[in-house]
């Protein structure tokens, strides 16, 4: 099929080049022409696990093109998908303006009935508000325009795996062929006929995902609901750090045992910095927003909020129990994305760290295998190092703030002779305390002794 992908980020590039993967002939379209450009030079503007691999693929096979112009994008696609950002406004609100922006593009540009394609994460009732302006400003009485809503549930870092093996693929419609559609679209990876690149060629056994039709307000509600109760789950499980930290108890215990019941699982009950990314801080926001401006009291997901902005709290209350003085200080930050294997660091818990570092006096050495190059436009200040080991050189203490393999795996005895002082505050519970304590490392961690 023919489709068009409009927004080149983190959701649409990767949307694209799976799809393209997957059979389909796609073009990509974004307002960032440099973006546009470094594309069809080759390039890979984020850093994704896999992406390189597909859009090589895909560009080889032919099935993937990028333009900087919107209406030939627009016009080349049956089915356009919307992957533009919808970020936080002061008040929490998603700003749809984006959003309103790609509907006049649409309305204005296509030449043949389009099925317009949701797949930004955006408050119910957005759809009901994009067809409303697809017709009003469409100017030609036989160019019909159909929508739907497609939420991603791409973890950043996975999202290539995520996309070809989903639990489950949403589709919010008004009517039964955009369903169909739908389905058509996504068939390779439903009935995994296509050669998986993530697996050598050959999709792991495993259920198949299901294919979910719904009304295109409750797929829309289905993204919020799902992103807003895995931070809950994360807020949950820093409140119990919280607690046993108090009593004596280890959190790993606690949460390893409560995450064995089917009813609950294991999976987002971690202790730590807490959440961050594009997705959960803004996702949470716009839920609340969204709940009060129809009168519903989400006070659960107003206390899950409450609770990550106090992990920052809680960890400079570690720093500064072990440093006494951050003030001159060499500090070394091990992570700055917001989680492993990605280089996105928008909201990331380790960028208020190093804030906060900076305006206490300390002298930041960081390092992060991803994060770094958009770091340093933001604090250019920090010193940088590609190698771990440089950071933690005569550092007085090293800050776990992402958990990077790379991390996981360093050689400590290594590290111990280079540090000034052998200190370690685990923001993510990476290693075993006893196990540092034996190499005569001081260690902090969340909820454990």
């Amino acid at each position: 099929m023919r489709l068009s992908v409009i927004g080149c980020g983190y959701v649409g590039l990767v949307t694209g080049a799976c799809l393209a993967e997957a059979g389909h002939e796609v073009v990509c379209t974004d307002i960032d022409g440099e973006r546009i450009a470094k594309l069809n030079a080759g390039g890979v503007p984020i850093y994704e696990h896999h992406l390189d691999q597909i859009l090589a693929s895909a560009h080889k096979a032919g099935k993937i093109s990028y333009t900087a112009d919107a209406g030939q994008a627009i016009r080349s696609g049956d089915a356009i998908f919307i992957c533009v950002g919808t970020p936080p406004k002061d008040s929490g609100e998603a700003d749809l303006s984006a959003i309103d922006n790609v509907a006049r593009q649409i309305a204005a540009e296509a030449k043949s009935p389009k099925l317009v394609v949701e797949k930004s994460t955006v408050p119910a009732r957005t759809g009901l508000e994009l067809s409303r302006a697809l017709a009003a400003y469409s100017k030609k009485s036989d160019v019909k325009f159909r929508v739907a809503s497609n939420p991603e549930f791409l973890r950043e870092g996975t999202a290539v795996a995520d996309f070809f093996h989903p639990d489950r693929i949403v589709v919010g419609v008004e009517d039964p062929s955009s369903a169909a559609e739908l389905r058509e679209i996504y068939r390779p990876i439903l009935e995994r006929s296509f050669r998986c690149p993530v697996h050598n060629g050959t999709c792991p056994p495993g259920r198949k995902a299901e294919f979910l039709v719904t009304t295109i307000n409750s797929a829309e509600l289905i993204k919020h609901a799902s992103n807003s109760f895995l931070a809950l789950k994360i807020s949950y499980a820093n409140v119990i750090a919280d607690l046993c930290e108090k009593i004596g108890a280890n959190v790993e215990e606690v949460t390893h045992a409560m995450g064995l019941d089917a009813r609950i699982g294991g999976q987002f009950l971690k202790a730590g910095l807490g959440y961050g990314g594009f997705c959960f801080p803004k996702d949470v926001q716009a839920f609340i927003h969204l709940s009060a401006s129809v009168g519903v009291d989400f006070d659960i997901l107003k206390a899950t909020e409450r609770v990550n902005k106090q992990r920052i709290d809680r960890f400079f209350e570690k720093i500064r129990q072990a440093l006494w003085v951050v003030k001159g200080k060499r500090v070394a930050v091990l992570g700055l994305a917001f989680k492993a294997n990605t280089d996105d660091i928008r909201f990331a818990p380790a960028l208020e760290v190093v804030k906060r570092l900076l305006e206490e006096g300390a002298v930041v050495h960081a390092t992060d295998p991803e994060g770094m190059p958009r770091t340093k436009a933001l604090f250019p200040q920090v010193h940088y190092h590609e190698d771990a080991y440089q950071a933690l050189q005569d550092a007085d203490a090293a800050l776990v703030c992402t958990e990077w393999d790379v991390f996981r795996k360093l050689d400590w005895d290594r590290a111990g002779k280079l540090m000034a002082r052998k200190l370690v505050i685990d923001g993510r519970n990476l290693y075993m305390p006893q196990g540092m304590r034996e190499k005569g490392f001081e260690y902090y961690s969340f909820g454990r002794d």
